[in-house]
């Protein structure tokens, strides 16, 4: 039998709570199948401060326990509504697919506690509302589960599924659990219906592959199915890396292979592609052919999987054809062939770099956006700067009118030696510009200076350069900089505030950019530093360069994505003089290379081309604007201010529809933190608005109340004053002691806003305490009724005055 709605309606916490839990305790969904996700909680700015809000998002996932001590493995989602909204209210065919894959689960439920509404992946239909006495059992929601998955949960297949986690649920976050459950599901259907075990993962850079690979051959070990499994990594650091937290699960079962001992004993070896022989074109694998035989591997995962596609480490896949196999990435590759390609060619590079055509299209995708919004990576704030002359472009002739020189030997460069050089944005690589470079180190310092503790430029910084020489002319500069810095400000300079680091130069100087030294601030690189070094502490990610490879644009994105608790790193600037950002949603498609000429003995190393240098322009750089990355259907991209505003004002107008709806949310926390969780960038989104248009007098009621309903927004100061005379009749009807009480609550309002009139120790401050006088500040509320229903009222009229 049907209830009728309460007066006044619940909000979505309280109709979850006293509604939907109910509902579907009723039809066998007890707690041990309900688990609760929050995130990290989102990072907001503050006064150009970032800072973590104290609550993460939560999804209520409900879980099928199949058995005793078994890992429960999560079906559903389901969403509250308020009680006097439809129960399918924002559940759409297009929502309903991104929030399953979010959790990947196939089935999102959406109530308002007395009716729900289902939408099912596997077969894209969205229902129609039913009463919550007809909402799936467990037992349903399995069996139709298994029918989907083309498996069974009792399986063999799916018994890694089912094998409990090392170290609890604890560690792992709610996207981890994700993406091990899409991978062993993936291998369980493959199992059943004889296709190739391979999967896929895309994740951002700072998410935890590592993590992920580790759980996936532990729970595959202890469900009794790993035989003897490799793991591949391109670079020493994250082989040191991924052999540390594998040895930290298996002990001395796990191993590093070096080119003396392919540690036949161990159960899971790590190896680079270069111990392998598998490491670039030509090379012979002879290590992997002397020492392991085909089928070797019962599993191989391969980190960072669309590294080294033009090598021939597809002998490590082809040799081992019976083996699971993961790749992980942040970037899958596909490969945009040319019609000239060889049949071998294209069979290899089938192989080893069209990850989508190999593995499959990704069984989870975790996006630098999505991981910003839930708080596990660093937010990014991204400054926009253009230089005229790279807007404009310099001809020939403007060159040879300022007496170009060879950079290296000094002689003048001719007309018919430009002409075979020059190239449109190919400053820094064939013609040097001083002045340029100049130009873009200063407009930078400026900005770290800005950004800095106390105005301090000393931030760990990479900035991304043209050439190797160019990376020499950008330290020297901002070390200049620094320096003529330092002694304006009567400061002592710091060791070695900016350094080149390169293959060949500066490697030796990481560990201090990468530790707390106070040195070694601003590294200045090609693109050493684009993968396989973690530098957590990094504030700036800097493009002096231009970029046309959205894998290595992301790669070098991924060096400031980190957070780091030890310096209290929360966000990083990019700063962008080449809108290498741009490259924000591109696909990631990659001409092969050209192949090698061939035949015949090599002749004589021709002499370089000369490298031209010319000064005597004008540079100035322009301020473009400040982007915020954000995810427009389903891409991610940097947007400008006001289309950021318009996507958080139809976000807030989905969920409340009025001003006067708004109003009465806004003063209930719980309600109001909901709402929150529903807007863009996990309620980041109005506290960035707030910092980037300066309105940090105003609370975030006015903020929003201007962009999703046109209300003229008030100062804090300005709507404290306004309760006091619109409000002046209520206040004087009230005891003295009672109206000073209030009086100075929201005076407290005018200071700190929402958030300082919620405060708990609001009683306890000085001039609440001292309006109360010797009763105390809740006695005198207790002379008009019961103070959480006074707090609750004045709230209320504050926000109408």
């Amino acid at each position: 039998m049907s209830q009728p709605l309460h007066d006044p309606p619940l909000g979505e916490s309280d109709t979850r709570a006293k509604l939907i839990t109910p509902g579907i305790h009723a039809r066998g969904w007890t707690e041990d199948f309900i688990r609760r996700e929050e995130t990290a909680g989102a990072i907001e700015l503050v006064n150009d401060v970032a800072r973590r809000r104290s609550r993460g998002i939560v999804d209520y996932t409900l879980r099928l326990n199949v058995k005793g001590g078994s890992q429960p493995v999560a079906v559903a989602l389901i969403e509250a509504k308020a009680e006097s909204l439809p129960p399918g209210h924002g559940l759409d065919q297009a929502k309903g697919y991104a929030r399953c894959k979010r959790m990947n689960v196939p089935f999102v439920f959406s109530s308002n506690g007395h009716m729900f509404v289902e939408f099912d992946r596997f077969t894209g239909l969205t229902s129609a509302a039913k009463p919550m006495s007809e909402f799936p059992t467990p037992a349903e929601i399995q069996t139709r589960y298994e029918k989907g998955m083309g498996f069974e949960l009792e399986d063999e297949a799916a018994r890694p599924l089912l094998t409990p986690y090392d170290g609890g649920e604890s560690v792992r976050r709610y996207y981890q659990d994700a993406a091990i459950r899409a991978v062993f599901e993936k291998v369980a259907k493959a199992q059943e219906t004889g296709q190739p075990k391979r999967a896929l993962l895309t994740l951002a850079t700072g998410s935890g592959k590592t993590f992920i690979a580790v759980q996936l051959l532990k729970r595959i070990a202890d469900a009794g199915q790993l035989g003897r499994a490799l793991f591949v990594c391109d670079r020493d650091e994250l082989r040191t890396q991924g052999l540390a937290a594998l040895q930290n699960v298996f002990g001395n079962e796990a191993a590093e292979i070096s080119t003396g001992n392919p540690q036949l004993n161990a159960r899971v070896v790590v190896a680079t592609y270069q111990t392998l022989d598998v490491d670039q074109e030509g090379a012979d694998a002879s290590f992997l052919l002397k020492h392991y035989p085909e089928n070797y591997f019962t599993h191989i995962i391969i980190d960072e999987c669309h590294r080294s596609a033009w090598g021939t480490w597809s002998t490590v896949l082809t040799r081992n054809p019976n083996a699971v196999q993961v790749g992980l990435t942040a970037t899958p590759r596909e490969l945009d062939l040319g019609e000239d390609c060889g049949a071998d060619a294209k069979r290899d590079m089938q192989i080893t770099a069209d990850n989508v055509k190999y593995f499959g299209e990704p069984v989870y995708n975790y996006s630098i956006t999505q991981g910003m919004e839930d708080g596990y990576l660093a937010l990014c704030k991204i400054q926009k700067g253009r230089v005229n002359l790279d807007n404009t472009g310099i001809t020939i002739d403007d060159i040879i009118a300022r007496n170009p020189t060879d950079a290296r030997t000094g002689r003048p460069i001719t007309v018919n030696e430009l002409q075979a050089l020059y190239e449109k944005n190919t400053f820094e690589k064939k013609v040097l510009l001083p002045d340029r470079v100049q130009a873009m180190c200063a407009d930078l310092f400026n900005y770290l200076c800005a950004t800095g503790t106390h105005g301090f430029p000393e931030q760990k910084t990479i900035i991304f350069c043209a050439r190797d020489s160019h990376a020499d002319d950008v330290a020297i500069e901002m070390n200049n900089l620094y320096a003529r810095w330092c002694a304006a400000n009567g400061r002592p300079p710091l060791d070695a505030f900016a350094f080149k680091c390169t293959s060949a130069h500066g490697k030796d100087d990481l560990k201090s950019l990468k530790g707390q030294a106070r040195s070694h601030f601003i590294a200045t690189t090609v693109d050493l530093l684009t993968t396989g070094v973690d530098v957590p502490s990094l504030r700036n990610v800097v493009f002096f360069r231009y970029i046309t490879s959205p894998i290595v644009f992301y790669q070098m994105v991924g060096r400031g994505t980190r957070i780091d608790p030890a310096t209290g790193k929360l966000m990083f600037h990019m700063y962008d003089y080449t809108n290498a950002t741009d490259l924000f949603g591109a696909k990631f498609i990659t001409k092969p290379a050209a192949p090698e000429p061939g035949g015949g003995s090599p002749g004589p190393i021709p002499p370089p081309p000369p490298l031209v240098r010319v000064t005597g322009f004008n540079v100035v750089v322009n301020d473009a604007g400040i982007m915020i990355l954000a995810e427009v259907d389903g891409v991610e991209m940097p947007i400008t201010i006001q289309t950021y505003k318009q996507q958080l004002a139809q976000r807030l107008l989905l969920q409340v529809a009025n001003i006067k709806d708004f109003r009465h949310l806004w003063i209930l926390p719980s309600d109001r933190r909901e709402l929150f969780g529903k807007l863009p960038d996990a309620g980041r989104a109005p506290m960035l608005i707030q910092q980037l248009e300066h309105k940090h007098d105003y609370d975030l009621y006015d903020v929003l109340a201007e962009i999703g309903y046109g209300l003229a927004p008030r100062t804090r100061a300005q709507r404290a004053e306004a309760f006091q005379y619109k409000h002046a009749t209520w206040l004087s009807g009230l005891p003295k002691t009672s109206a000073d009480v209030l009086e100075a609550i929201v005076g407290q309002f005018a200071i700190s806003g929402t958030d300082g009139i919620e405060n708990r120790s609001i009683f306890e401050i000085a001039d609440v305490k001292k309006a109360a006088g010797p009763k105390g500040p809740i006695d005198a509320l207790r002379a008009v009724g019961k103070p959480v229903d006074v707090l609750m009222d004045t709230k209320a009229r504050l926000f109408s005055a």
